[in-house]
């Protein structure tokens, strides 16, 4: 199933409407000419030991510009996150449907909201897992350049080794999983909202814990709360799954528990529609946890209790 889908920016404290592409399905995929989500970084600023203490412009033939927050000091370790975007949209789209970048800044993150690659009709993606979402098998590496970005980023600024992060919406759900399975040993932490991990687990080459929270809506009509179809051959294995597998490698118990903890992250449902479970008796400093938004869709009407949710989380799990 290829649905187009489209989001009011107004929505997000924007003007104008816009498509966030997000349209995970068995059309499209594939490679040609790479693009990035930013290009220039204004002037620089040299600090400590020669570090900038600006924004700047990391990723070689897919630049990104890194946002550096204004409290930044170039002696003290900063936490990293990555932003990846949805099938179909932007770096820039997807941080203004998140709301993410004040909050990050606001909390010391260094920040920045990487392109994937278009596909032939041109829609940006990244080959995320079996699951999602290089339809047309090019092969493209974006666990490599990712994980090679956050290592260029480290030589520009003083990032904390114990906190990089990577967040993302549905394809790039599926791509925080990835660099969660493929790098461990270097990401303390991941949130996906609706996007899943690898359909057959074994895939997963992860041999060290990774902090999980996922956040799915049970009306996702694109990417199945409960595991599902996505398109001829591709296949998600499901919200509750997906942090099981991840449950297992921290070593958290089987059960996942209801915390009894409601949140209020989607505008368009009333109350607080959105409940938290989590797998208990996990190895110190890890967890697996799900936020499910009841009858939420693919592209929830997010408020900013999700962006500071977000954080929040990402705040609370550095790799011990």
């Amino acid at each position: 199933m290829l649905a187009s889908l489209a989001l009011a920016l107004a929505a997000c404290g924007d003007s104008g409407t816009t498509s966030t592409g997000d349209t995970t399905g068995s059309g499209g995929g594939g490679g040609g000419t790479t693009t990035g989500s930013a290009s220039g970084g204004g002037g620089s600023s040299v600090g400590v030991g020669g570090m900038t203490t600006t924004d700047f412009t990391a990723g070689g033939d897919r630049p990104v510009l890194v946002k550096v927050p204004p409290t930044y000091d170039a002696a003290t370790p900063a936490p990293l996150v990555i932003l990846l975007h949805g099938y179909g949209a932007t770096g820039a789209v997807q941080n203004s449907y998140f709301g993410l970048e004040p909050v990050a800044l606001e909390n010391g993150f260094v920040y920045a909201y990487p392109d994937g690659t278009p596909d032939t009709s041109g829609k940006q993606f990244w080959n995320a897992t079996d699951a999602c979402c290089d339809f047309l098998n090019t092969g493209v590496d974006d666990s490599k350049y990712l994980i090679d970005l956050v290592d260029e980023i480290e030589t520009r600024v003083n990032i904390d080794p114990k906190r990089v992060y990577f967040v993302g919406h549905s394809n790039g759900g599926f791509m925080s999983y990835r660099m969660a399975c493929d790098h461990a040993d270097r990401v303390a932490a991941i949130v996906s909202l609706a996007g899943e991990t690898f359909a057959d687990d074994a895939d997963c080459k992860a041999t060290t814990p990774v902090s999980v929270l996922q956040i799915q809506g049970t009306a996702d009509e694109t990417v199945p709360y409960d595991g599902g179809d996505l398109g001829p051959g591709f296949t998600a294995p499901g919200a509750a799954q997906s942090v099981a597998d991840w449950a297992a490698r921290n070593g958290c118990d089987a059960a996942l528990i209801d915390t009894g903890e409601t949140l209020d992250l989607d505008s368009g449902l009333a109350g607080e529609e959105t409940t938290l479970a989590k797998h208990e008796g996990c190895t110190a400093g890890f967890d697996a946890e799900l936020a499910t938004i009841a009858d939420g869709t693919h592209i929830p009407a997010l408020t900013p209790a999700f962006s500071e949710t977000l954080i929040a989380f990402l705040l609370a799990h550095p790799k011990p």
